[in-house]
């Protein structure tokens, strides 16, 4: 008896395993639209974005203009590098440093500590099996054929 529920553990967890990527591409997903939605909010609204970055914002050091090009840049390529998973180490530490500058300027909010360790997650472990990075990994450039870089 004991064997036989000893096999079946193993064999669910076997199952389980296959689907270890899905929980990582969900936070991949989730944090890339949060950031996306974001930049698309800004660029719909230019002239109000750099008000905000020069009234409300204040970002040190930075004039509001380059500090809103900057946000609007990295909110709008990066999510895109960590949703597809190309490149998402990169996208999610320039994500994770915007999120320090959101913190640590502007507001101070539980759930930017969520996103912290989403995206800490995706530059320490990678995109997982779902991106391209894994593809790009496994199966080399070669894969794509040479004109496609």
């Amino acid at each position: 008896m004991m064997h036989k529920t000893v096999r079946f553990f193993s064999w669910l967890f076997d199952k389980l395993n296959t689907l270890s990527f899905l929980p990582i591409l969900g936070i991949r997903v989730w944090i890339g639209l949060v950031f996306w939605r974001s930049g698309k909010t800004k660029i719909a609204d230019w002239a109000g974005t750099v008000a905000l970055f020069k009234d409300e914002y204040k970002v040190p050091v930075i004039p509001p203009e380059i500090a809103a090009f900057l946000a609007t840049s990295v909110e709008l390529s990066a999510p895109i590098m960590v949703i597809l998973g190309m490149g998402a180490r990169f996208g999610a530490l320039a994500m994770l440093l915007m999120t320090a500058v959101i913190e640590f300027t502007y507001m101070h909010f539980d759930v930017h500590v969520v996103w912290a360790l989403m995206l800490s997650l995706i530059f320490f472990q990678g995109a997982g099996k779902a991106s391209v990075d894994y593809l790009i990994k496994t199966k080399g450039l070669s894969h794509f054929g040479k004109e496609s870089f």
